[in-house]
């Protein structure tokens, strides 16, 4: 049987403005993650992803709902839930004065860990997270990519079984992405570790990495499920245009009675229909295009990307 390792339910958080206004940041959440599972929350900035995460970590009061973690109760059981939990916000904060093993050191010794234990694991982190080079160095000389991995290995350095990670490669470059990307898959998958890891995110090819993916707006999720079934949402209903000139093609495709939206995706167009009519609206618009001054260079039925169902879900009305 798999472990449930995040259970929450019906989670929600209200914040008053100053100007003395309510905002639901979260609405009645509904999360699970099991052991050696990867789960992304995808959505636009204010859509609450850090909120829920703050609120599993304790580190905001749940107004109401409940939030378990490694079965122990969030709310009631605060310290033991947060044992549990390796957590890496949107800004890790180093002290960049210190080396990366002291770095390391004092995470460590604040969860408790004796020297005995804490130096072994430190020195096995570094080398997982490819820092084991640099431990002599001091925090503030480390790229920003490098600041990123000690974070990770600061979390990782009291064995957590579950980890929260927000956003944590935002401002990286993508090798970089891509390196700590394949550190967290290697956790996941790792049967000594049985790591659970929630993860946000506002990459779609990161969000394809992960095993399951919540989609949130207004402080509700708004579906879930694999990539591969969040894709067949839009089965057959994204055509991909190439031409010139683009924006006059978005008009002209726009204007298809058939078409609900169009966007521009590098140098094509992705036309979003409102039924599985793909064939239909291609010949549509190879007559309308050069009737409308355009020229189409290709139109196809393409599998669609996470960002067409991103979009879609962002855009669609309550």
């Amino acid at each position: 049987m798999e472990t449930v390792l995040i259970q929450a339910r019906g989670l929600t958080k209200t914040f008053h403005t100053a100007q003395g206004k309510l905002i639901q940041a979260v609405d009645g959440v509904d999360l699970q993650v099991r052991a050696g599972e990867i789960y992304g929350l995808v959505g636009s900035d204010g859509a609450g992803k850090t909120t829920t995460m703050r609120m599993l970590v304790g580190a905001l009061k749940i107004d109401s709902g409940e939030a378990a973690i490694a079965g122990y109760d969030v709310q009631k059981n605060v310290t033991q839930a947060r044992s549990q939990i390796g957590y890496l916000s949107q800004r890790f904060s180093l002290y960049e004065d210190l080396t990366v093993l002291e770095n390391i050191r004092f995470f460590a010794e604040v969860r408790g860990l004796r020297a005995d234990e804490w130096l072994p694991r430190c020195l096995h982190i570094l080398e997982f997270v490819g820092l084991d080079a640099y431990k002599d160095r001091r925090a503030g000389q480390l790229s920003g990519g490098m600041k990123q991995k000690l974070g990770l290995a600061s979390a990782l350095v009291s064995r957590p079984r579950i980890l929260l990670l927000d956003e944590p490669t935002t401002g990286v470059d993508p090798l970089t992405r891509q390196d700590f990307w394949q550190l967290i898959i290697r956790l996941a998958a790792a049967e000594e570790e049985q790591v659970g890891v929630l993860i946000s995110t506002p990459y779609m090819d990161e969000a394809a990495r992960c095993h399951r993916v919540g989609f949130m707006r207004n402080g509700k999720i708004v579906v879930e499920g694999s990539p591969v079934q969040l894709r067949a949402m839009l089965h057959e209903r994204i055509v991909e245009l190439r031409g010139a000139p683009l924006p006059l093609l978005r008009v002209i495709a726009a204007q298809d009675p058939t078409v609900e939206e169009v966007h521009t995706f590098g140098d094509c167009l992705h036309l979003r229909l409102k039924e599985s009519l793909a064939q239909t609206v291609i010949e549509r618009l190879q007559v309308a295009i050069p009737q409308g001054g355009g020229q189409l260079l290709d139109a196809r039925a393409i599998s669609p990307a996470l960002e067409d169902v991103f979009i879609a879900l962002s855009g669609k009305e309550e």
